[in-house]
């Protein structure tokens, strides 16, 4: 991550309980390196374990994820920046429409039956995933 598109993310990130008084230990990593890894691993597609050494531990960055995910500040901070993306646009911070699309995607064997299904317009045997984006293509929740 770049020092200009850290200047923008860092306000948008919640303030870990222990700067705000509340408690517990300072982190071991910096929330920039947590982020450039966790960016890393969606953008190359690695398993967690192949992180490479540059990146904090595999096992931090996934509970630095987890924990995000879990108490929902991951689509906190995505909102946050959507919102911040859509007014340096010119536009409202919430999108007035959306553009959906939908994909059907081949399911492994172990996927259980009662999570997938037959789009028998592509013949695939499966799951069918969406995405909502704005005039922007910003992804909408």
């Amino acid at each position: 991550m770049s020092d200009a598109e850290w200047a923008v993310v860092r306000p948008l990130l919640p303030v870990p309980g222990w700067l705000r008084g509340r408690g517990g230990q300072p982190e071991a990593h910096c929330h920039r390196a947590m982020l450039d890894a966790i960016r890393y691993l969606v953008d190359n597609g690695t398993k967690w374990r192949a992180m490479p050494a540059d990146f904090p531990p595999w096992d931090r960055v996934y509970a630095f994820f987890r924990r995000w995910r879990n108490h929902d500040l991951v689509r906190e901070f995505h909102d946050r920046l959507r919102r911040l993306v859509r007014e340096r646009a010119g536009r409202d911070s919430e999108p007035g429409a959306g553009v959906i699309d939908s994909q059907s995607v081949k399911a492994d064997a172990v996927v259980g039956s009662d999570s997938r299904g037959f789009d028998g317009g592509k013949l695939i045997n499966g799951r069918k995933r969406h995405v909502v984006v704005d005039t922007l293509a910003c992804c909408s929740r």
